[in-house]
């Protein structure tokens, strides 16, 4: 019990120091856009020269930050597209983005969970229950829906018992239509003065619509098998 305990606080104060060191030496300077717009045309060229290199750097650092819920993580998706356009950007980023995210699921897991249960034993008991009944479609939605905050996600569905196989594959999917979008804009990065402009209020609206879409057909379908038996029942007894 004592060694459980003891990893779990180790790992936390890695994790906190590592957060720590980032934000002491303002290395989110390195994320923002104007530093990766000044930046574009020295790290296109340094990507022609050592792809592999310049492609395996940019998803540790993705993943890091993905992992750690740092801010930087659109900047970064945009970065995708500036440095290496949209199909290989798309590859790039949906891979290193959803790696990100089940590691923070991962950690929310290993180090909450036990606390988290212990304390909203039935309200955790509830929201397991409905991961287990709805499953990858609860998630789906969530990560389709961009008003949801990404690292939000990530600790809540690290607090569930949903299997991290299922949340990986689910959330590569469900974050790919948000990704494309910023990786195509980040082709025209050079152009890009803020990142509020690059979602619109239609597009997010699109987005909403296209996340409620599989849990109101989930809903539908059950409702009309429900429906069926009813009718079957009803016969029998008639």
């Amino acid at each position: 019990m004592k060694t459980g305990i003891l990893k779990k606080m180790s790992i936390l104060g890695f994790l906190i120091l590592i957060a720590a060191l980032f934000f002491y030496f303002d290395l989110g300077r390195f994320l923002s856009l104007d530093y990766l717009k000044s930046s574009q045309l020295r790290f296109q060229e340094l990507y022609q020269q050592h792809k592999l290199l310049i492609i395996g750097g940019y998803m540790l650092v993705y993943i890091t930050v993905a992992a750690l819920s740092l801010p930087g993580a659109a900047v970064m998706t945009l970065a995708g597209g500036g440095f290496f356009g949209l199909i290989t950007g798309t590859i790039v980023v949906s891979f290193a983005s959803t790696i990100g995210a089940t590691c923070a699921c991962f950690a929310a897991r290993f180090i909450l969970r036990d606390w988290v249960a212990k304390r909203f034993g039935e309200k955790l008991s509830a929201i397991n229950a409905g991961v287990e009944k709805e499953g990858a479609f609860y998630l789906f939605s969530l990560r389709l829906i961009p008003v949801f905050p990404f690292f939000v996600i990530n600790l809540l569905m690290g607090l569930t018992t949903m299997p991290l196989k299922t949340y990986f594959w689910v959330s590569q999917i469900g974050m790919l239509p948000a990704t494309i979008v910023y990786v195509n804009a980040g082709k025209e990065l050079a152009k890009i003065d803020s990142l509020s402009g690059i979602v619109s209020p239609s597009l997010i609206a699109s987005f909403v619509v296209l996340g409620l879409f599989p849990i109101t057909v989930k809903k539908l379908m059950e409702r009309y098998r429900g429906g069926k038996k009813s009718e079957v029942t009803g016969d029998n007894n008639g």
